[in-house]
């Protein structure tokens, strides 16, 4: 897999964000709610979705470690018997999912319902924070990389793997992007520059999908301050 500092598309077009965050977010949380069962299913039984959420697993460090929007948890089963875990869904059914599959397992992490926008942790609290999937679903980019990075550690990492467009601009990464990541719903925004501005070092790997599914390391450097605060700054679970 190549390492590349900057994505650079032939011709991205980036998604507007939405002008009801609100709205979009309510839309998306009764989406999930109806088809949390079937998500679940769909998690377990395809094989190239859990290979793109794997590609997480080499770069998680603990000892304490967070996984916002975890959806079914299928990946927590991966990695949170090696760590302290902790877990915020928005989605209420999903959580309930979720801690059914971590008990099948014999899996423990600490699942909570709250917002990516307001997560319910102390600054500096965790070695790594984990999104797979998931980030193009949140309206707000910035306020969710702020958010993030104000409960990652000085030195720990943001490690994101999502949908963005190939590298090299090849044709069917991206038309998988425009005719049918974007289609389902996916805000397709330059995830390197949203991190960057939010304070962290980024790595930026093609891990599927023929360029279109990216794995960001994003690492909080060492010698920062305080994160930055995002506007609803540290808050309760929602």
């Amino acid at each position: 897999m190549a390492d590349h500092g900057v994505v650079t598309p032939a011709s991205p077009r980036w998604s507007d964000e939405p002008a009801d965050p609100a709205a979009w977010t309510a839309a998306h949380d009764r989406l999930y709610t109806r088809y949390a069962g079937l998500y679940d299913v769909a998690v377990r039984v395809v094989p190239v979705w859990r290979r793109w959420l794997r590609q997480a697993l080499p770069e998680i460090r603990g000892p304490r470690v967070l996984e916002v929007s975890f959806g079914t948890g299928w990946l927590l089963t991966q990695y949170a018997d090696r760590h302290r875990t902790d877990g915020v869904d928005l989605n209420a059914a999903l959580v309930e999912v979720a801690r059914r599959t971590l008990a099948r397992a014999g899996v423990h992490a600490d699942l909570r319902q709250g917002s990516v926008e307001a997560l319910p942790y102390p600054d500096d609290t965790f070695d790594t924070v984990v999104i797979t999937m998931a980030f193009t679903g949140y309206p707000d980019a910035a306020a969710a990389a702020a958010e993030l990075a104000r409960v990652t550690k000085p030195g720990g990492r943001l490690v994101l793997v999502d949908i963005a467009y190939p590298h090299d601009g090849n044709r069917w990464g991206t038309l998988l992007v425009d005719r049918v990541w974007r289609p389902l719903g996916d805000l397709v925004r330059d995830l390197h520059a949203v991190l960057t501005d939010a304070g962290f070092e980024v790595r930026d790997d093609e891990v599927g999908g023929c360029g279109s599914v990216h794995r960001y390391v994003a690492t909080r450097p060492a010698t920062s301050g305080p994160g930055p605060v995002s506007p609803s700054g540290p808050g309760p679970s929602q």
